[in-house]
């Protein structure tokens, strides 16, 4: 990875993903969406296509909408874009890496595949690799959630070495409730200056003790079930 890399920090959005009474995705109201994290929750950066927005529930083609249009609309106002690039299929999850890196994404992540899983860390890292490797440019993160992918390795050994085989490599966002492991993480993490972002938010408190550098949470967002977005 060539290009200056800003360290991601703070709290990020885990954005929703706006549909239609028809179950379409609505690009109309990104926009909007936008204006309301920054003026209204003073948040400048996002995770789109994660749990939150139910990624894994969307077509390729819809992702890449998604993934375009935050871009499209979040240049100039957006600090960080972060696309959530992990499918059952190394395939897709490739191409919607390069399909990032051809819009202007700031940075990827990737969960564990959860159907056919890793049997080991080094299995889990080798999917890492092969997807950060279409979009080698990009910051690429770990996405760490056991209680979607039943995947019960401990992050702390799947970042263990992962630097070697990719360069590119900038951290995870850990969303677990083991403590112990998330420790572990944040001290490996140091010596690269990695980031380690929380995404449990009823333990961020817990979390922040033990040294994580921000939060991909949801509950800044809790104001737009009540209507504030048409």
């Amino acid at each position: 990875m060539s290009r200056s890399v800003k360290k991601l920090t703070g709290l990020v959005a885990a954005t929703f993903t706006p549909l239609t009474a028809e179950g379409e995705i609505n690009l109309s109201v990104i926009g909007p969406y936008i204006d309301y994290l920054i003026e209204k929750q003073n948040v400048k950066s996002v995770f789109i296509n994660g749990t939150t927005g139910e990624g894994c529930s969307l077509t390729v083609d819809e992702r890449k909408q998604l993934a375009a249009a935050w871009c499209q609309h979040g240049k100039g106002k957006l600090e960080q874009v972060i696309v959530h690039v992990g499918c059952m299929s190394i395939k897709d999850s490739q191409e919607l890496a390069r399909h990032a890196a051809s819009i202007g994404a700031d940075g990827i992540a990737v969960i564990s595949p959860s159907f056919f899983k890793p049997i080991n860390a080094d299995a889990l890292r080798l999917f890492i690799k092969e997807v950060s490797a279409f979009a080698p440019d990009l910051p690429m993160y770990y996405y760490h959630i056991p209680s979607m992918t039943g995947v019960a390795l401990d992050a702390a050994d799947v970042l263990n070495g992962i630097e070697q085989m990719i360069p590119s490599f900038q951290g995870v966002k850990y969303t677990g409730t083991d403590l112990r492991d998330l420790g572990q993480c944040v001290c490996y993490s140091q010596s690269h200056n990695w980031s380690v972002m929380f995404g449990v938010d009823e333990q961020l408190l817990g979390a922040l003790v033990l040294g994580v550098h921000g939060a991909v949470g949801s509950t800044v967002l809790i104001t737009l079930l009540s209507g504030t977005l048409k």
